[in-house]
This record gives structure tokens, sequence and C-alpha cells, in this order.
């Protein structure tokens, strides 16, 4: 009867050698779900990324912006890491350069 056991070839005792092919497979599967990580996820968000610094780097007094908080505001002033923007007649306010999230206006060129 204990024959029958080995001849199934799932004892472990036996030293067996037919799962050799699973770490290729294992390594295709996970160099596959890499690359489909990278597509869907990584790209999009560098893409995103690189957008925005190019957006940040633009900016430009009188542009119509709203920050992350969702103040919208025109821009007065600009230094390196600060924006003095104006929300209403003669209100202002700063804010770092790296909290506006969108340019609704670009200014008008004269």
């Amino acid at each position: 009867m204990a024959h029958l056991a080995y001849a199934m070839g799932s004892f472990p005792s036996v030293g067996g050698t037919g799962a050799g092919g699973a770490d290729f497979g294992f390594i295709i599967t996970m160099a596959v779900i890499f690359v489909i990580f990278y597509v869907l996820l990584i790209r999009p968000q560098q893409k995103k990324q690189k957008e925005t610094l190019q957006m940040l780097a633009n900016l430009h007094h009188g542009d119509t912006v709203v920050t992350t908080g969702g103040i919208h505001g025109k821009i007065t002033a600009i230094t390196d890491n600060v924006i003095t923007l104006e929300i209403a007649d003669k209100v202002r306010i700063k804010v770092s350069r790296n909290y506006i999230a969108t340019v609704v206006a670009k200014a008008e060129k004269e």
C-alpha cells in the first residue's frame, strides 16, 4: 500500500524534479505584473508630475489660479517660493508656489 503513495508523486521526501520550470514561470509572471504596473500607474503619474512642475514654472503676474485649498485669485506678485494672490479688491494673501493647483486663465499679453 505504501508503494502506491510513492507512485502518486506528492510525497515530499521523494525529492522529485517536477517543479523545476515553476521558477522560470514565476519570474515571467512577476515581470508581466511589473510592466502592467508601470504602464498603468507609474508612467502616468510621472507625466502628470512633469506637467505640474512645468505649470508652476510658467506662472506669471496676472494669471488667475486656483489653490489646492480651492481659493481662486489673481497673481499680483511672485517670488521663488511665495505667490501673492488677490482674492478680492485690496485683499491679498500669500501662498506657497507648491499649493497652486491649476491656472484658470493666463494673463493677457500686452
